[in-house]
């Protein structure tokens, strides 16, 4: 990496303490995950910028801060099997994979599901399974999940995708319209899930069954 990205990143992991990321875990994995190997050329040189970036087909590489936020509220410690929705560029999958046993990501766009494996695969990571298909039904062959993680946003809490979690387990997605949700942390119990909203935010729609029809 060349010193002008270092100093971004190191400047993005400061600027990310102070939004309130304590997780250290966290930090570690955000601070060794080079983003600029997840966005396109052109946008290399704003790859520590905390905004997200296009990466074409109409998805995004997300905001480092939403990243870290999404990945906290997870909890993760390292043991966990994770369902991710979404696998975009792979980013956000290879700072799962820094952080938990296995991850399974589901993506809806084969040429997206290829570069991101391409990507994970030159990082050397064992530990990322991914599936091209639609994300809102979930992996449900490889369930269940002690975490899922939802990239786009959905209409309604998803729940073919809390079923397919443990019982405590918790699934971080976007909820809302299109164009504005609220990020909500969900932990399956025994009766009526647990809803805490993490707070507002702007996620491509999750296009499927249980997500938006697909606009022309």
């Amino acid at each position: 990496m060349d010193s002008q990205l270092e100093s971004q990143r190191q400047q993005l992991l400061m600027s990310l303490r102070s939004a309130g990321i304590y997780d250290e875990r966290v930090l570690d994995a955000m601070a060794a995950i080079p983003r600029e190997l997840f966005v396109e050329s052109s946008f290399r040189s704003a790859a520590y910028e905390d905004r997200a970036l296009g990466i074409g087909l109409g998805q995004t590489i997300s905001q480092p801060l939403m990243v870290a936020v999404m990945t906290q509220a997870l909890h993760l410690q390292g043991t966990e099997r994770v369902l991710e929705i979404g696998t975009g560029s792979g980013y956000q999958t290879a700072i799962l994979a820094s952080l938990a046993a296995h991850v399974y990501s589901v993506e809806r766009y084969q040429q997206l599901a290829y570069l991101a494996a391409c990507r994970l695969q030159q990082l050397q990571f064992s530990n990322v399974s991914i599936y091209v298909g639609d994300g809102s039904l979930g992996w449900p062959d490889q369930a269940p999940y002690d975490r899922i993680l939802v990239t786009a946003a959905a209409p309604t809490i998803p729940t073919r995708l809390l079923l397919q979690l443990v019982r405590g387990g918790i699934l971080v997605v976007p909820v809302g319209g299109r164009d504005h949700q609220d990020l909500l942390f969900i932990r399956r119990t025994l009766d009526q899930p647990e809803i805490q909203n993490l707070g507002g935010c702007l996620f491509v729609p999750l296009i499927g069954a249980e997500g938006w029809e697909e606009q022309d």
